[in-house]
């Protein structure tokens, strides 16, 4: 089995110290000492903190596709369901962390986007992509029945996105799953309330 190149156990090691300082805060000495790798390494293999920072974020989006595809694909469960499991899980998951940290693509939305055209760009791409793979399911519902009519799948998709990320922020200043919890609540009363028969 080939060994690990210094690349991606930086890469890796910058989601890690990204995730806790984001981008401005994260260092490239810090980055490579938590790889470990040599210094000289970084600069071998990225351009620039910004291009390095590109790479962690699609990283980042990779993992989350990945969980994406096992909740919003999952046939076993209605599409309602899956939409309520993956906020479920990700609701956990920020619960494990203490609510110190939050999504990397809300973040660097809130730091980086405003500092780097590139990362701008990348995370327009992104939310692009993650609205349409949440758009399909909504549509699934809603040709079943399940979900009303009222909106289109984009734009709920879209709003649940936006309305999901400022939830997570707010959960870093609350300390507690109480706006994802209310969300939740309120969304799936709402927005993905079962049609009336």
């Amino acid at each position: 089995m080939p060994k690990p190149s210094n690349r991606d156990r930086i890469l890796q090691a910058g989601l890690k110290v990204m995730y806790r300082d984001v981008y401005a805060g994260a260092g490239v000495r810090d980055i490579v000492a938590e790889a470990p790798a040599p210094q000289g390494s970084f600069t071998n293999h990225f351009r620039s903190k910004e291009e390095f920072a590109r790479e962690v974020l699609d990283l980042y989006f990779e993992n989350l596709k990945q969980l994406v595809a096992e909740t919003l694909e999952d046939e076993t469960r209605t599409p309602r369901e899956r939409l309520k499991l993956y906020l479920d899980i990700i609701t956990d998951r920020l619960a494990k962390a203490e609510f110190c940290r939050g999504c990397l693509i809300g973040d660097f939305s809130l730091e980086a986007a405003p500092q780097s055209e590139m990362l701008r760009t990348r995370l327009a791409e992104i939310f692009a992509e993650w609205r349409t793979l949440f758009a399909a399911c909504i549509a699934e519902g809603q040709a079943a029945s399940e979900i009303a009519r009222t909106f289109a799948p984009h734009d709920l998709a879209d709003f649940l996105l936006s309305s999901w990320e400022g939830a997570i922020l707010r959960t870093k200043v609350e300390r507690n799953a109480e706006p994802l919890d209310r969300f939740k609540r309120i969304v799936f009363a709402t927005m993905f309330k079962e049609p009336s028969p």
